[in-house]
């Protein structure tokens, strides 16, 4: 019997396959990583040889995180059923490579809802309705469902599912679900629920010493509303001391050995390497009595690619040019897409946040230092990037930065409104159609580019774009983007917009040199862009950082690094997109840059520690 076998037939009971859970909580403060904490729970678990999913709770009353401002909540994820998520399951998905669906992220509005629907429909039988039994049972039932939902593209069920509790232990919203899974604890039984509470030892600078009281106190407030954590892992700028671990051990009731130090590291990468280091797997896997059946996590090709990624030195630096640069997390699918190509063409990723509205010409005479100053940003760049964005503020300097890269030769990928950004550039630029615009900015322009898609709603925010995955056929075989992704007839990728390309000025474009080599199955809506003529010049409607992984990256984003890295004709010689090995392992051949002239030699030499730069907290939460 092997391994695989062996663990399959400890989680048989009676029959029917026994679903392990892993919750993960945390307390306080917010913004502590939890997401990134449970996905490296996740993908350690998933060395063991065990099939894992993931779920995360959201306590707001929102149905989706569709409608929410980037500044309020981060990104909108988008996965392949269109569902519009939190952004950790972005982080789910990228450590896992697994395929999440919109039921695997639960928020209040969504439980509300559903048990309001029932109850219009009669179901309850004319009980009264109320938070415990009802909305409590609701959320067991939703979690027992949706963990048995195969993500990983097998058969069957999951083994574990990791279940994250968004916001703060103690938060008024967060009650229900906080009743909920204790329930759900005791309906599980002993030996399928493992209790993981990550929590803050800060280290005040007036006194210099980590203080253990607040997490002690956040454990209390855990233990009064019903759940017992089984590990506590415990952020820190620095490693927990052993007597520092006793003294929590001592107070908060957990056992020395299952007090984790979660301090700062370079990468996140690591904190899969950390957790392990500490062995956290084996306390898990003797909470769920999984310890005897599993094998060790095997986690070689990550460690080698986090070591890499510490190693690099040769920067790359890409422009973002934005409506939301004030909030990283705004971006966090581009970031971490362009890190992925970064590492996978060995070269250091850092991010010039560059303001779209800095750029315009109106800012040069209120401000002329940040004008300035965003102008160097932008001119010392190697490539630009334009992401997806909604709203006319700051259009026009996406616009200039469009223009910018395309005079001037600088690799440019623009997503979903950035791609129609460059449309409406090359028609006022090229064409000489200087009112061109988007019917979303300028509902009576002459020239409309970019025009309203027939399917969507203009009354309603939420739910009603074109989203999800979506097919796109390659119309020029020979095309950059078509060479990228392995000379595929047609590629699936994830779409979140309202506005296209209007098909009505396709032809005149192209006669002017513009390219749209990629369509969708109706040859109607353009999906990608192209000017032969340029070292690289791409627009996508569609979102292809939601689908890039650290040992997976984007072929789009890859084309943009190598093309800034002056590598991409040697990149398209090889036709290799995204079946690329891309050489976290040493004896792997055929990575990209290994033995190609112009691309770092660094990794060749030493053990380099050399710390990742892309403006963003070298903490967990990225």
């Amino acid at each position: 019997m092997n391994c695989a076998q062996a663990h399959s037939k400890n989680l048989q009971k009676g029959g029917k396959k026994e679903m392990k859970y892993v919750l993960v909580t945390g307390g306080v403060v917010s913004g502590l990583g939890k997401g990134v904490t449970a996905s490296s729970i996740g993908l350690l678990l998933q060395t063991c040889d065990l099939r894992v999913t993931s779920i995360k709770i959201d306590p707001y009353l929102n149905t989706d995180a569709g409608t929410m401002s980037p500044f309020e909540h981060g990104e909108v994820f988008v996965l392949d059923d269109g569902g519009e998520v939190d952004l950790d399951l972005g982080n789910y998905e990228r450590f896992l490579d697994i395929k999440l669906t919109r039921d695997n992220n639960i928020t209040t509005g969504k439980i509300y809802q559903y048990v309001i629907d029932k109850e219009r429909k009669g179901d309850y039988l004319g009980s009264t309705v109320q938070v415990v039994p009802h909305i409590t049972d609701a959320i067991q039932d939703w979690i027992e469902r949706v963990a048995a939902i195969p993500v990983d593209g097998k058969e069957g069920s999951p083994d574990v599912c990791v279940i994250e509790l968004g916001g703060t232990i103690g938060d008024i919203e967060s009650m229900p679900f906080i009743e909920a899974l204790g329930q759900f604890s005791y309906r599980v039984g002993a030996g399928n629920f493992c209790l993981i509470h990550v929590s803050l030892v800060p280290v005040l600078n007036v006194v210099g010493e980590p203080k253990t009281k607040p997490t002690q106190h956040s454990v209390r407030k855990l233990r009064s509303l019903g759940l017992t954590p089984d590990i506590l892992a415990c952020r820190s700028t620095t490693e927990l001391d052993v007597s520092l671990k006793e003294k929590l051990s001592r107070f908060c009731h957990v056992p020395l050995q299952n007090i984790v130090s979660l301090y700062d590291v370079p990468n996140i990468w690591h904190i899969p390497l950390l957790l392990r280091d500490q062995k956290v797997h084996e306390s898990i896997l003797k909470t769920l009595n999984l310890l005897s059946v599993v094998r060790k996590p095997v986690l070689g090709e990550w460690t080698a690619m986090a070591q890499r990624c510490d190693m690099l030195q040769e920067p790359i630096r890409v422009a973002m040019v934005g409506k939301y640069t004030g909030l990283s997390d705004s971006y966090l699918s581009v970031l971490k897409a362009l890190l992925h190509a970064s590492v996978a063409c060995r070269r250091k990723l850092v991010i010039n946040w560059v303001s779209a509205t800095e750029l315009e010409n109106s800012t040069a005479l209120e401000s002329p230092d940040v004008y300035k100053s965003a102008w160097n940003s932008l001119k010392a760049a190697d490539a630009v990037v334009v992401p997806g964005g909604f709203g006319d503020r700051g259009v026009e300097g996406k616009i200039i930065a469009a223009k910018y890269a395309r005079e001037n030769k600088i690799p440019y990928l623009g997503i979903c409104l950035g791609m129609q950004i460059a449309v409406i550039e090359y028609a006022r630029s090229v064409l000489g159609l200087q009112n061109a615009n988007s019917t979303e900015f300028d509902p009576e322009t002459k020239n409309p580019c970019v025009i309203f898609m027939p399917e969507g709603s203009k009354t309603h925010m939420g739910g009603t774009m074109r989203l999800g995955s979506r097919k796109t056929y390659f119309h020029v075989p020979d095309c950059k983007s078509a060479q990228l992704y392995g000379n595929q007839s047609f590629i699936s990728e994830r779409h979140r917009h309202r506005y296209e390309v209007n098909p009505d000025m396709v032809s005149q474009l192209e006669k002017s040199g513009l390219s749209f080599t990629g369509k969708d199955e109706t040859g109607q809506r353009m999906q990608i862009v192209e000017l032969a003529s340029h070292p690289y010049f791409v627009g996508v409607q569609f979102h292809p950082e939601f689908k890039s992984r650290p040992r997976k990256p984007s072929p789009l984003f890859i084309g943009l690094i190598a093309a800034a890295c002056g590598q991409l004709d040697a990149l398209l010689k090889k036709n290799i997109g995204m079946k690329v090995n891309i050489g976290y392992t040493n004896n792997n051949n055929n990575a990209i840059g290994k033995g190609v002239s112009g691309l770092s030699p660094h990794h060749r030499y030493g053990n380099v520690k050399v710390n990742v730069n892309v403006n963003v907290n070298n903490g967990l939460h990225v």
